[in-house]
């Protein structure tokens, strides 16, 4: 069972990648679909579209695995052989960071000290780059895959502060600034998938 604010943070990645990949008339309905939905639909509509481990096993993605492989869209600004870094969609402050682990690790012990040492790499570029008076670095667990939190610290926000929903044009403004320059890599077409709304699973009725 997911918490409540497992949901709706969520709930926000799954409705940022409908605003990117749907066409304009399929947008509102399918939004509108996954808004109403309460808890136990929400998760069965996860578990239907591959994007949350089930109890038994790895053959389904929780939304940061797929975010990780590609098939969920993101805002990233680095990556290494262990992580990759992305933008808060819902952040606390500007330039709040999520270091997603490539491997589903489920507890903090697991986090590696590479990972916190990219982790820690990013937080100095943001404090040259955006200039925040501190940074705050923690790890959480959401759907079960432990993230890190890279907090910019402007005024006195912490972890548990509100969240407000970023527009997609705010956060490529800050991807550009943050992110990495890389040369370009080939990647097989066959590796990137979207969710595309002819084959997205959604409950025929709501009530």
């Amino acid at each position: 069972m997911l918490s409540q604010e497992q949901v709706e943070q969520t709930k926000q990645q799954i409705i940022q990648q409908i605003d990117s990949t749907f066409p304009e008339d399929k947008k509102e309905l399918a939004k509108q679909q996954i808004e109403s939905m309460n808890t136990e639909q929400f998760e069965e509509f996860l578990k239907q579209n591959n994007l949350m481990k089930n109890q038994k096993g790895n053959s389904q993605q929780c939304i940061f695995c797929s975010i990780v492989s590609g098939d969920a869209q993101s805002y990233q600004i680095d990556e290494d052989k262990e992580a990759i870094a992305i933008l808060e969609i819902n952040p606390i402050s500007k330039g709040h960071i999520l270091v997603i682990p490539k491997e589903h690790l489920s507890s903090p012990d697991k986090l590696s000290k590479e990972i916190f040492s990219f982790a820690e790499n990013i937080a100095k570029k943001i404090k040259k780059i955006l200039n925040p008076k501190d940074i705050q670095i923690s790890s959480s667990n959401i759907l079960g895959h432990e993230i890190i939190n890279i907090l910019p610290i402007y005024k006195d926000e912490t972890i548990n502060s509100k969240k407000t929903q970023a527009k997609p044009e705010e956060l490529e403004q800050i991807q550009e600034m943050l992110k990495t320059k890389q040369k370009p890599k080939v990647i097989k077409k066959s590796k990137i998938k979207k969710l595309k709304s002819e084959k997205l699973w959604l409950p025929k009725r709501i009530p």
